[in-house]
């Protein structure tokens, strides 16, 4: 029932916010020695850097701004659900400690973690002060008809003093002013989580650009994935293609040897049976060389080589068994690897479309969009198609994403579906 209020109702009771404000508050009196301890051990290494001994504080300074790190990360982690990955680990060529130290003074992210500690120790007193300012006032004029009975109980005035001059003096004290600054500080109440998203949006921030690896170390990661999905696409097929010659040659070959067999006997004694037998085992050669041209289709067809994405894709629309409309507008081709991913893309989605949508028509647009090769397939079947739970859109995801490529599926239960593909343009 709670998920029916409006936003502003619920946002002061919402367990994200509490846990913001945990954030918040712990995160001052962390500042605080993270940046006395980074400050001065930074500066007494970098005076001391004139002799030997500046050199070791330097990088104990940073490895102990690289353990600060540790401790932000798992508090972003747990307040604010901000899942930073450690940045790549400090190593020395030769293992030596000098070859360590040169390695932490040589690492970018050593010293970012030195301009967190340094940074967020203003940012913390400023957070920490207005939430603190914001939760209290708010909450306490908010509950001020509860505890107004207060003042003149003990404090010996009538309520809130407004106004004072000596002379003239201004009481909060009936009930419609009660009302009045309850009201107000309801407004406090209700615009104070908003303002703390704000901040720890900053913390969010600065966590992930100051405590996580370095962009390049993580393309690094990202191609290494990518490489990996490569070659397990790749390997994938290979067993796929090996399966079904090892599933159809053999028996192909066995029936070949029969028939020729049975053909060679009969030749001297009923020339018609061999004839018979000789043109069956002709067809059935026929027959396996057409599987052997779809199976060679199914590699890398020559179409797609020598004509292009157009004439590629309507070939194989003409094979699909529901009807299917190809649209491409390219200005040009791109290169083989974005066209040959672009084509098996394609097929794939309208085998599923055969296979599983109960579609009467699908659709496939192919465009270019700056450096983006847009591919669109749609059908009217019935819809419910994931990535999460298709084995096959699944296996797509990974072979686009291995280009920098994206895959999105919007198929709501009922249809229609429309998988949205984006691949680089490489011209």
């Amino acid at each position: 029932m709670a998920s029916h209020l409006p936003a502003a109702i619920r946002a002061p009771f919402e367990g994200r916010t509490w846990r913001a404000l945990l954030y918040v508050l712990i995160g001052l009196p962390l500042s605080v020695v993270w940046f006395a301890l980074s400050v001065a051990f930074v500066s007494a290494g970098a005076g001391l850097l004139i002799t030997f001994l500046g050199v070791p504080i330097l990088a104990g300074a940073l490895a102990m701004c690289r353990g600060f790190g540790v401790v932000e990360r798992a508090r972003a982690r747990a307040l604010l659900d901000v899942d930073v990955r450690a940045p790549e680990p400090v190593r020395g060529r030769t293992g030596g400690a000098f070859s360590w130290m040169g390695a932490m003074l040589k690492s970018g992210a050593s010293w970012r973690h030195l301009l967190y500690a340094v940074v967020h120790m203003p940012w913390a007193v400023f957070s920490f002060s207005v939430t603190v300012a914001f939760w209290t006032w708010g909450w306490s004029l908010f509950t001020y008809p509860l505890w107004q009975w207060v003042f003149p109980a003990y404090v010996g005035q009538d309520g809130i003093q407004l106004y004072g001059d000596g002379t003239h003096n201004l009481y909060l004290d009936s009930p419609f002013e009660i009302a009045v600054t309850s009201l107000a500080g309801l407004l406090f109440v209700m615009a104070g989580p908003w303002l703390l998203r704000g901040f720890v949006a900053v913390d969010r921030f600065l966590v992930s650009g100051l405590l996580g690896p370095s962009r390049l170390a993580s393309r690094v990661t990202e191609l290494e994935s990518d490489r990996g999905v490569v070659v397990d696409t790749a390997a994938a097929d290979l067993r796929r293609i090996e399966a079904d010659q090892d599933d159809r040659a053999p028996a192909r070959r066995a029936a070949r040897a029969q028939e020729s067999g049975l053909a060679k006997e009969k030749l001297a004694e009923d020339p018609q049976a061999a004839a018979v037998l000789v043109d069956e085992a002709h067809g059935e050669v026929k027959l396996a060389l057409q599987e052997l041209r779809d199976l060679a289709r199914g590699i890398h067809p020559a179409v797609l080589t020598d004509r292009g994405l157009d004439a590629a894709l309507s070939a194989v629309a003409s094979r699909c068994a529901v009807p299917v409309s190809v649209d491409v507008d390219l200005p040009a081709r791109p290169v083989a690897a974005i066209e040959g991913i672009a084509y098996f893309t394609v097929s794939e989605l309208l085998r599923n479309v055969t296979a599983h949508a109960r579609a009467r028509r699908a659709w496939v647009d192919v465009w270019r969009t700056g450096d983006r090769l847009m591919l669109q397939v749609r059908d009217d079947g019935v819809g419910g198609a994931h990535v999460v739970t298709g084995r096959s859109l699944s296996s797509l995801t990974g072979r686009v994403g291995a280009v920098d490529g994206v895959l999105a599926v919007d198929s709501p239960e009922g249809g229609p579906t429309t998988v949205t593909v984006e691949l680089p343009w490489r011209a």
